[in-house]
């Protein structure tokens, strides 16, 4: 069965407090934990890497991470990565010349495998790897920083996606809030992705129920509609 997850992103979290703001979160109710990893190359910004992925994997022994690689050569990651303690390791197709062959390397390290695209990419670029996916992650706003406004149009990316896939998970990045939630569970995402919205607001556990439950109950509805 299908599942409503909602993952804040840390991109916009205390740094230097970032452990115990990540126990906050799990507490609060996040589901995973979404790992934003940039190169100053692929996108315009430098974040984090393997060293923090591995510090809170000590720290956090049952979270479950997510790491989004936003990087000009995913293949360099994926061993260090797994090294460090990630769970799923998301790439951007628009980053290798060798999807195939990163999904493979992510796999024998032990890694769930996501693909992400970014919004100027066509939906079908991800046809020829679905078999392979644990997950797709459909930007909804460009790659590289946070606080950005969430594109709709979009949401056919995903639309698409539920329709041909129907125990896929989708992850959506970028924007999603209080606002623009019902938009995403209504198209099929399952697998939610906030940073601001979530991580800055004065009550964290109230933001994360309102988008779980919007998520649920557009699953619930769907899988009574099969019934």
């Amino acid at each position: 069965m299908l599942l409503s997850k909602i993952g804040p992103s840390i991109l916009n979290a205390d740094l230097a407090n970032l452990s115990a703001q990540c126990q906050e979160l799990l507490k609060n109710g996040a589901d995973f934990l979404h790992l934003d990893v940039m190169d100053g190359h692929f996108v315009p910004n430098l974040t984090i890497g393997p060293p923090v992925v591995n510090s809170l994997r000590l720290a956090l022994p049952k979270a479950f991470l997510d790491v989004h690689l936003m990087v000009s050569n995913p293949e360099m990651w994926i061993k260090p990565m797994a090294e460090a303690g990630a769970d799923m390791y998301t790439f951007h197709i628009e980053a290798t010349k060798n999807p195939m062959g990163c999904i493979e390397q992510i796999k024998e390290r032990g890694m769930k495998v996501g693909m992400a695209l970014k919004p100027g990419t066509p939906v079908d670029a991800v046809e020829p790897f679905m078999s392979h996916l644990d997950c797709v992650l459909i930007m909804t706003v460009e790659p590289g920083f946070g606080g950005q406004s969430f594109m709709p149009e979009m949401m056919s990316k995903v639309k698409h996606l539920r329709e041909k896939y129907p125990m896929l998970d989708i992850e959506v990045d970028g924007g999603v809030g209080k606002g623009t939630i019902q938009q995403c569970a209504e198209a099929g995402a399952n697998m939610i992705v906030s940073g601001s919205a979530v991580v800055k607001s004065d009550n964290p556990a109230q933001v994360i129920s309102v988008l779980k439950q919007a998520v649920q109950s557009e699953l619930t509805k769907r899988q009574q509609e099969k019934q």
